[in-house]
């Protein structure tokens, strides 16, 4: 068996990918290369659409004499072989599932990019819709500050709530789109994943690195009936309670001194 660590010569390599792997080796495998540092291969693949297969090593490859465990020539009859061969087998079928692995995670992250390219859909408008509706609340309410606003306040607290409520509306649409997205990024989930913006970069959106996603189990309304505060929801519902605070003071506080 082979250790953590171990040495293929040139000679070795090509026999390996050229004769004893060439009939079971990934179908869109275009190069191996050692690495530089010595320490196995990098694999190069065409790339994947992600609707594939799932890449699998074939098994019929556990009978192919040039492959097979010692066992497996006594139980074929075969004569027994020799050290080297069976050393060279190791190597074999070490590589094989080496390359197997690197394909399934290159398929895993492509399936990940086709998903998104499926889910996406109108996020970046409704995110620019939230934008919009956040600087109108914003403005609504610095303008109470001024004194203009004195001089109308009903008028312009009434502008403000429905500055809230159009920001509210937008904040809860773009969440819940984001939210599929970051189901999408769950269902996907493994140790060497494309990261969420890398992800959507490959899909084709430059432009997600703006977006404000976050993990799929804060979406949603707590029991309290409050969103979770890393939602852009439960942004827009700190800031609208921030506001309604000051405005409820400020009214008071005019009211007493009237």
């Amino acid at each position: 068996m082979l250790g953590e660590t171990f040495s293929v010569t040139a000679d070795e390599l090509k026999e390996i990918f050229n004769v004893r792997l060439a009939p079971y080796l990934p179908a869109n495998l275009k190069k191996v290369e050692p690495r530089p540092s010595g320490l196995g291969n990098n694999y190069t693949f065409k790339p994947f659409t992600g609707r594939e297969p799932r890449p699998e090593e074939p098994e019929r490859y556990w009978n192919d004499p040039k492959l097979a465990f010692r066992h497996m020539d006594k139980e074929a009859g075969r004569p027994e072989a020799g050290e080297d061969e069976y050393d060279l087998r190791d190597k074999a079928r070490y590589f094989l599932s080496e390359a197997y692995r690197q394909a399934r995670i290159e398929w895993r992250n492509a399936a990940h990019v086709a998903e998104l390219k499926i889910v996406v859909k109108d996020t970046d408008d409704r995110w620019k819709a939230h934008g919009q509706a956040k600087r109108a609340v914003e403005a609504a309410f610095a303008y109470l500050r001024t004194p203009e606003a004195a001089r109308e306040w009903t008028s312009a607290v009434s502008r403000l709530i429905d500055a809230q409520d159009a920001y509210m509306a937008a904040a809860v649409a773009f969440d819940a789109r984001a939210q599929e997205i970051a189901e999408v990024h769950d269902r996907h989930f493994h140790e060497e994943m494309l990261g969420w913006n890398e992800a959507l970069v490959a899909a084709g959106y430059p432009q997600a690195t703006d977006w404000h996603i976050t993990s799929v189990g804060d979406y949603g309304k707590n029991h309290w009936e409050e969103y979770d505060p890393h939602t852009i929801a439960g942004q827009a519902e700190t800031l609208i309670k921030e506001q309604e605070v000051h405005v409820a003071k400020v009214s008071r506080l005019a009211g007493a001194a009237d």
